[in-house]
């Protein structure tokens, strides 16, 4: 049952979890500047700043991810001439979602803070830039770390779906290995499934946890 577990295996695995893996670290840093950039502007008082992010938020929220992903990568990519690879489009589609959804998170956390921290920032002589520098960034903060680590989870989990479009992941390579197997052994689904279950189990699940700490420890 478990023969199917040996040294090739596990090497081409960790190739597509390599994939996986890259495709999160740049989307989620692409998210992480992106998203304080326009969640900041977002939280300004220009109204036409705020309508212009709300649009585009609900605009990127309302369309499922595989349909960006083919927009971008069969649509756009043919429309401009681009040559994009599957990664290549992937990680446009992901940081794309991220910015917004982190804006959105930053926005609220900025929100949050109370009118009467700005008032005591301004009594002590800061000027605007530094009480949002030294008073609000560092309480919004507090609020905004677990989100945000809930967020980086979210986009991990959601690049299982870049196989459709070609990309050779965590999930692509590991169906590979079931067809190349499953004749020899019944159980290669179950099994090979099984492993990525806990693969993933492994990725999110620390960073739940820690999430939710942060939310206790701050709450």
């Amino acid at each position: 049952m478990f023969e199917i577990l040996n040294q090739d295996t596990f090497f081409r695995l960790a190739q597509g979890l390599k994939v996986t893996l890259e495709l999160s670290f740049i989307s989620v840093l692409i998210s992480l500047v992106g998203g304080v950039f326009f969640g900041i502007l977002m939280h300004s008082k220009n109204k036409f700043l705020y309508a212009f992010c709300r649009f585009m938020l609900e605009f990127v929220r309302i369309m499922p991810l595989i349909v960006w992903l083919f927009v971008v990568h069969f649509g756009l990519a043919k429309w401009f001439g681009w040559h994009l690879s599957a990664l290549g489009s992937s990680v446009i589609v992901f940081s794309i979602w991220g910015v917004f959804e982190m804006m959105d998170l930053v926005r609220s956390s900025l929100a949050s803070i109370p009118k009467h921290q700005y008032e005591s920032g301004l009594s002590l002589g800061f000027n605007k830039f530094e009480v949002y520098l030294f008073i609000i960034i560092p309480l919004s903060l507090r609020r905004l770390l677990p989100m945000s680590i809930n967020l980086f989870t979210r986009i991990i989990k959601s690049t299982s779906v870049i196989y459709l479009i070609g990309g050779i992941e965590l999930i692509k390579v590991g169906q590979q290995v079931i067809e190349l197997n499953l004749f020899q052994n019944s159980y290669t689904a179950f099994v090979i499934y099984g492993l990525i279950l806990l693969i993933y189990f492994v990725l999110c699940y620390p960073l739940s946890v820690y999430s939710k700490f942060l939310e206790k420890k701050w709450s």
